[in-house]
This record gives C-alpha cells, structure tokens and sequence, in this order.
C-alpha cells in the first residue's frame, strides 16, 4: 500500500486537480481489483452477509469476512488477476486509511458500501442510484442531513489522496445547499433530481465522473496529430480545440498546461475519451464557426466551467459540519 501510494508521486504533472484526483483513483481502484467488481455482486455480498443496518460499525474481522466473500467471487471469474489474500489485506488497509483515521479498528458500513460502490465497475448512472439509495429513507427520498452524509463519506476517497481541498474541503454544506437550489425546495429530493444534480458534474464530487472518462480513455486511440507534441495517433484523452480548425491536443500536453502561441487557456475545448464519430465532427465544425470571430477578450469574460463551482476551503481553515 505505502508503494502504491508512492508510486502516485509521479502525476503530480497534471495541473487539473479532479484529473489528478480521478487519476490516482484509477491507480488504486485497480490495485484493489475493484475495477473488476460488479456493483450487483457487492450488494449481494453486502446483503448475504446481512449488513442492512447502515448505520452498524463493523469491527476488522467483520469486514475480512465481507472481503473476502467479494474477492472470492471475483477469483471465480477472473483467476488469473485476483489474488484473494492480497486483495483483501489491501483493501482492508484502504478502508481503515480512509475511515477509521482515528485507529478504532470499526468502520461504519454506510462509509464500507459507499467506498466500495464509488470504485467498483458498472455504468456511471447505475452508480449514481446505489450511492443515493445508502442514504435515502424508506420513501425513497434524502432529506439534507442525509444528502451531506453521503458526500461526507464520498469525498474521504480524494482527502485520504491528498486532494480534498480542490473539491470544497469535508464542509459538505455548500454542495448541500447547491443540490436543493438546484432542484428548488429545501425539504427533500428524490431519486431522479439528484441524478439530474450528478450529472452536472458538482465540485465536490466531479472526481467520480472524471475517473469513469479516465478509465475509457485508457485504451481510446484517436486518428489525430498532437499540434503541440506532435504525438500521432493520440492515446488517451483527445482535446479538441472548438476556435481553431483542425487544433488538437494530446493528453499528456492538456494535464500539464502546454499550449501553442496561437491557442490560448482561455478558449473552448471539447474532450474525448473515445474515438469521435462523424456526428460529433459535423457538431464541432459548426462550434468553431461559431467561435472563429469571437475575441480571447470574449472567453475571458465567458469561462467555461465543467463544474458547479463551490468555494475552496483549505483543510485546516474549517470544522467539519
């Protein structure tokens, strides 16, 4: 585990925190073997092993049992990638780092579920519904208390990282507050609403997005010259710019802030973590139209945030609500 997390030292390149964030993600999601765990296998094996009570601490041995029922089944279906006894004494690690700080030998189980379910493999959407339904009552609705609660638990994966503080700092009542004005009320949201609120990509949680589209990328190969680099064909992420034609860059260039004379920060991009189709180039084509007689002066004045924007709270700055 500590050379795992040493072995992190080497992406402090990427300038963009929630890439740098959802980057080291990946590297521990996979090390866990977590990148290989259904999300309906982790309820099944949450459910058999009867840990329905959320609210439950859970002492060491209770977690290697669960542990070790999920790595067993993963071994069934992947022999030759999951070493059951390894994969357990990490992620028990993983688990005890990230939420027994204080060395009590318990971790709570809502806190067990929402770690595994965050770094486990399935469709982002699909993710979205499992972490919701940790924390919804019986009506399926959340209330605040319950919304913060979740976020609480979620943003402990960048904190252990190092990397909390870009997302807001553990002060979940900002992105609380931005959930409810989001959907108009202040009492409850259901299931859909807060879906809808993921979706746009929230400060405090843009990390989770941003490692499913690291992931795809991985192996994305793109028919395109890097204009900085020269790298051709791109893996990775593609950033195509939508002021110039025909202006790409690669991703190792994008992460660590290189930029030609003739392009500048300021101007519009679109990502690709997959290969483009015809659709997406006629859809970009009309955007730099768009965008070839408009001013750098004009994207200054009209940023383009991939975010709802909350504030920046160092971590030693706040107490934690």
């Amino acid at each position: 585990m500590t050379q795992l997390f040493q072995s992190m030292a080497d992406l402090s390149h990427v300038r963009f925190s929630a890439y740098r964030t959802a980057m080291k993600s990946r590297r521990l999601q996979k090390a866990l073997c977590l990148d290989l765990l259904e999300l309906s296998i982790a309820q099944s094996v949450f459910d058999q092993h009867k840990l329905t009570h959320n609210g439950q601490l859970l002492e060491i041995p209770g977690i290697i049992n669960c542990l070790c029922t999920i790595y067993r089944e993963l071994q069934q279906v992947h022999p030759d990638l999951v070493n059951v006894p390894l994969c357990v004494d990490l992620c028990l690690n993983w688990l005890l780092k990230v939420y027994d700080s204080d060395r009590s030998g318990k971790v709570q189980v809502l806190s067990m579920k929402i770690g595994l379910f965050s770094l486990s493999k399935g469709p982002l959407k699909d993710k979205y519904k499992y972490l919701f339904a940790q924390v919804a009552g019986a009506a399926g609705i959340c209330n605040q208390r319950q919304l913060a609660l979740l976020l609480h638990n979620s943003i402990q994966i960048p904190h252990q990282l190092g990397e909390a503080a870009a997302f807001g700092g553990r002060n979940m009542e900002p992105s609380v507050r931005s959930c409810f004005q989001n959907v108009g009320r202040d009492d409850v949201i259901e299931l859909q609403q807060f879906v809808d609120w993921m979706h746009l990509e929230p400060q405090s949680m843009v990390w989770l997005p941003v490692l499913h589209r690291v992931a795809a990328a991985e192996t994305a190969k793109h028919q395109a010259k890097c204009n900085i680099c020269k790298e051709c064909p791109m893996v990775g992420f593609r950033y195509r710019s939508l002021k110039h034609f025909n202006y790409n860059v690669c991703q190792m260039c994008f992460f660590s802030g290189r930029i030609s004379k003739d392009h500048h920060l300021s101007y519009p991009m679109v990502e690709y973590c997959t290969p483009t189709t015809s659709g997406e180039d006629v859809r970009d084509f009309t955007k730099v139209l768009k965008n070839k007689f408009r001013s750098k002066k004009y994207f200054t004045k009209h940023p383009r945030l991939g975010y709802l924007p909350v504030q920046t709270i160092l971590e030693e700055e706040h107490s934690e609500t």
